[in-house]
C-alpha cells in the first residue's frame, strides 16, 4: 500500500523550515521513515540549500532524495510565492521503489545528458515507471533533451519541470542525495506495481485559424499563406499590435501536435515565445525552428482560459485515476500563479476541489516536461499535474 504525505514551512531557519516540512510530511504519511522524498526550497533559503537537503535526508530517514531550487514552492493547497519556502513530499509502503540519478554539466550536452541519464535509468526499469526530473533551466536545451529522452526511454512517463530562481543569483540549482549543484539535473525514477495519470493544463488558447508557412529562414517566419508574417500576427494580436513588447508577453506561437492537424485542439498543440515582430521585415521571429509548409498558428494568454482549461484538465485527469489516490506532484510554469490570476493559491485551490484531501507537492517552473500528445514533450506556460494512485485490482 503507498504511504505518502506532503508537509510544507515558510519559516525563515532552514534547518527548522526542513524539519517542520518534513515532520508534517511524515505525520501525513503515517510513516516513522520514508522510502523516498522530493523537495522544493525557495530562493530564500539558497546560501543554505546543503544544510536543507541533508536535513529533509536525515528526518525523513532516507537518502533518495531529489529536487530543486524554486522562486515559489507548492503544497497542500498553499502557493507559497515569496518569502522563504519548503516543500516535502515522502512516501513509503513498497509499491513504489525510488532511485535517484544526478547528471552534470548540462551546457551544450542536451542529448549527450538524456542519454547518460537513460542508460542509468534503463536497469532500474519495473512494469510501471515514473521518471521526475529536475534539469537547470538556464543551462539545459530543453527541446532537445526531452526528444532524446523519449527515444531512449519509450513507454516510460516522463515529467517535472525546470529550476527557477528569484533573480538575484542568475543560476538555478539541482538536489540529488547529499549533491547540490547548478548546470546540472536531479531524477528520481518511481518504478513498481502503481498507476500513474498525467494532466496537463494550458494557459493558452487559440485565437485564429491554423496557417501554413510558405517563407521562413531558421526561426524566422518570413510569410504565412503567402502573406507577411507580421500582418497575420499584427491580425492575431488585434489591439496589443501596437505594443509588440507587451504583446510578446500574452500572444505566443502555437503549433499542432499532429502535422495534419486542421485546427488546434485542446491537448494537440504547444506553445512558443514570439521573440520579436518587424513590419519592415514583415517578419516574427519565435522559439521554433518551422519548416516550410509546416501549419501554425497563434493563442493568447489569460486569466480566464488558464481557468477554464485547469477545470477541463482536472475533471479528465479526475475520471482517469484511481478512487483512493495517494499522491500528487505539481509543476506550474512561474507566469501563472498570482500574476496571472490577481489571486493566491489559485490552482492549487481547484486542485483541492477536485482530488479533496490528497497530499500535493510542486514548484513553479521554468518550462514543464508532460504529456505533449501521447507521448512526453516540452511544455511552456502549463500547469502538469501527476496523480500517483494504488494498482487498480
Amino acid at each position: 500500500m503507498i504511504r505518502a504525505g506532503v508537509g510544507y514551512s515558510i519559516t525563515l531557519n532552514p534547518r527548522t523550515a526542513a524539519l517542520e516540512a518534513t515532520r508534517a510530511a511524515l505525520q501525513q504519511a503515517g510513516l516513522r521513515v520514508a522510502d523516498g522524498a522530493i523537495c522544493f526550497a525557495s530562493s530564500r533559503h539558497g546560501g543554505a540549500f546543503p544544510q536543507l537537503v541533508r536535513t529533509v535526508s536525515e528526518a525523513a530517514g532516507t537518502d533518495d532524495v531529489v529536487g530543486c531550487g524554486a522562486i515559489g514552492v507548492i503544497a497542500n493547497g498553499r502557493e507559497i510565492e515569496a518569502g522563504p519556502g519548503v516543500s516535502v513530499a515522502v512516501f513509503g509502503g513498497g509499491s513504489l521503489k525510488p532511485s535517484r540519478f544526478f547528471v552534470p554539466q548540462l551546457r551544450r550536452r542536451a542529448k549527450e545528458a538524456a542519454v547518460e541519464l537513460a542508460a542509468s535509468v534503463k536497469p532500474r526499469l519495473d512494469k510501471n515507471n515514473l521518471l521526475c526530473v529536475f534539469p537547470d533551466s538556464y543551462n539545459l536545451e530543453a527541446e532537445s533533451f526531452i526528444a532524446k529522452l523519449r527515444e531512449e526511454l519509450p513507454g516510460v512517463t516522463i515529467v517535472g519541470g525546470g529550476a527557477t530562481e528569484d533573480g538575484a543569483v542568475g543560476e538555478t540549482f539541482q538536489f540529488c542525495g547529499d549533491v547540490v549543484s547548478s548546470n546540472s539535473l536531479a531524477a528520481m525514477l518511481l518504478a513498481g506495481d502503481f498507476d500513474v495519470t498525467v494532466g496537463a493544463a494550458q494557459a493558452c488558447a487559440p485565437i485564429g485559424r491554423l496557417h501554413r508557412v510558405t517563407k521562413v529562414r531558421d526561426n524566422i517566419i518570413l510569410e504565412l499563406d503567402g502573406r507577411s508574417a507580421f500582418e497575420v500576427f499584427a491580425e492575431a494580436a488585434g489591439p496589443l499590435a501596437s505594443d509588440l513588447q507587451r504583446a510578446a508577453g500574452f500572444i505566443f506561437l502555437a503549433v499542432p501536435t499532429d502535422p495534419k492537424a486542421e485546427r488546434l485542439q485542446r491537448g494537440h498543440f504547444f506553445v512558443r515565445n514570439v521573440m520579436g515582430a518587424s513590419a519592415e521585415h514583415g517578419a516574427v521571429a519565435v522559439a521554433h525552428r518551422p519548416a516550410l509548409d509546416d501549419l501554425v498558428g497563434f493563442a493568447l494568454r489569460d486569466g480566464e482560459r488558464a481557468r477554464s482549461e485547469l477545470k477541463l484538465m482536472l475533471e479528465d485527469l479526475g475520471n482517469r485515476t484511481h478512487p483512493s489516490p495517494a499522491l500528487g506532484l505539481y509543476f506550474d510554469c512561474v507566469s501563472r500563479g498570482s500574476s496571472l490570476y490577481n489571486l493566491p493559491d489559485h490552482d492549487s485551490a481547484y486542485i483541492g476541489q477536485r482530488f479533496g484531501s490528497l497530499p500535493v507537492a510542486g514548484f513553479f517552473t521554468g518550462f514543464e516536461f508532460g504529456p505533449l500528445g501521447t507521448d512526453p514533450g516540452l511544455l511552456q506556460y502549463c500547469g502538469v499535474l501527476t496523480v500517483i494512485s494504488e494498482r487498480r485490482g
